[in-house]
């Protein structure tokens, strides 16, 4: 925890990141374009006649939405489209490109999602903020392919999300590189450490992340004294895995999972006074804000995400600022994810040239071609660009759970 700099360093070589620029608060490449066009103020659902395939006649933007709002996921739903509604509110102040938004709830489920971007394309929509999570973004990231709807999905963080769909971007880092980056923290700062790792085989997160994981804590000479895996059905009871992994000697546990299993796995371990130190992905950032969880269970807890709420740059303060008092909790990374995929959406349209009268086909061709030429600074990182592949590439940031609230390592 105190070698930061080590961290950023290896991580710069890993992920071949750009160099870390001044945050300017939602612009693309340091200034804020000019806005083409006026309209209406944000719409939170209100249905339309219009189809997605047709421009706007209300002379804004119709933005789409799709996360779990409700269900085990709805933590990451809930403040992904939290944060973006902070963003349209923000540039509809502006009063020049106006944008409707309209989030729907998918439950994290494929066929859900797919539901929720057909009921979308139904009330117009022209761009979309999502999928939020990886199964509902395959699902749907699929139709909107054959439809030509431009997606930007905040934290769907699978090579599958965009392979072969030229319209899928993501401002998430990717699994792979999940893995990779935690591996060479580990090596760089921990490497002595007997490390065991639990992950979820039947989800596609949890398996990419492990996979590169394990690829590289081998590269890197570090030792891996233990697997053990669960699915969906089985993440109540963690007691033959966590048993195994302490008669095998390790002290570093690495979880390539979400918050929910991660939360019983530390209390399990608690009760069997089982205390190595507990190294997480993205997933994991949430488990602050899970309804009935004993945060002391998360102290000592790393992770690396793309976020910090308590960075001290303007950017960051203002949102976290705003977000609490709208929603009376600090903001995580999704919730920084989702307003960052607005706002350079706002830039991508505004210096594509487009209008609200175009259609979702026409807008999708400009904005892939606009997306790859933009540079943005956000709440998620700096001086962020994208491939041709839909990835994102920008500088993550290690943290550590202290005292119930995330801390800069």
């Amino acid at each position: 925890m105190k070698k930061a700099m080590s961290l950023m360093l290896a991580l710069a070589m890993v992920l071949a990141l750009a160099a870390c620029g001044g945050s300017t608060g939602g612009t693309s490449g340091g200034t804020q374009p000019a806005a083409p066009s006026t309209g209406t103020q944000t719409s939170t659902g209100t249905q339309s006649s219009s189809g997605g395939s047709e421009g706007s006649a209300s002379g804004a933007f119709k933005f789409g939405g799709s996360g779990p709002l409700t269900g085990d996921a709805a933590i990451y739903g809930k403040a992904a489209m939290n944060g973006a509604q902070i963003a349209v509110d923000e540039i509809n102040a502006k009063g020049g490109i106006q944008i409707e938004f309209n989030p729907q709830d998918d439950e994290a489920d494929g066929e859900k999602a797919v539901n929720a971007y057909n009921n979308l394309m139904d009330w117009g929509m022209q761009v979309m903020v999502g999928p939020v999570t990886t199964g509902s973004a395959i699902a749907a990231s699929a139709v909107a392919y054959n439809d030509r709807t431009f997606c930007l999905t905040p934290s769907a963080s699978s090579t599958d999300v965009t392979a072969n769909k030229d319209n899928m971007y993501q401002l998430c880092f990717t699994d792979p590189n999940q893995g990779t980056g935690s591996a060479d923290y580990i090596a760089e700062n921990m490497p002595g450490h007997k490390i065991a790792v639990i992950y979820r085989n039947d989800d596609a997160y949890s398996q990419g992340i492990r996979d590169t994981f394990v690829k590289e804590a081998a590269a890197k000479g570090l030792t891996v004294v233990y697997e053990g895996t669960f699915t969906k059905d089985t993440q109540t009871d963690f007691s033959v895995q966590l048993g195994k992994a302490q008669s095998e000697g390790a002290d570093l546990l690495f979880l390539p999972i979400y918050y929910q299993p991660a939360s019983v796995i530390l209390a399990q371990a608690k009760s069997m006074n089982y205390a190595p130190i507990f190294f997480g992905v993205d997933g994991m950032d949430g488990i602050l804000t899970m309804e009935g969880f004993d945060t002391s269970l998360a102290e000592g807890v790393m992770l690396l995400t793309p976020f910090a709420a308590d960075a001290g740059d303007d950017l960051t303060k203002n949102f976290v600022a705003e977000y609490q008092k709208r929603f009376n909790e600090t903001p995580n990374q999704f919730a920084a994810d989702g307003y960052d995929v607005v706002y350079v959406l706002y830039n991508a349209l505004t210096e594509s040239g487009c209008t609200p009268d175009m259609s979702a086909k026409d807008i999708c061709e400009k904005l892939i071609a606009q997306i790859q030429k933009t540079s943005y600074n956000g709440l998620t990182g700096q001086d962020m660009t994208w491939s041709a592949n839909g990835e994102v590439s920008k500088m993550p940031t290690a943290v550590v759970i202290q005292n119930g609230v995330y801390v800069s390592a």
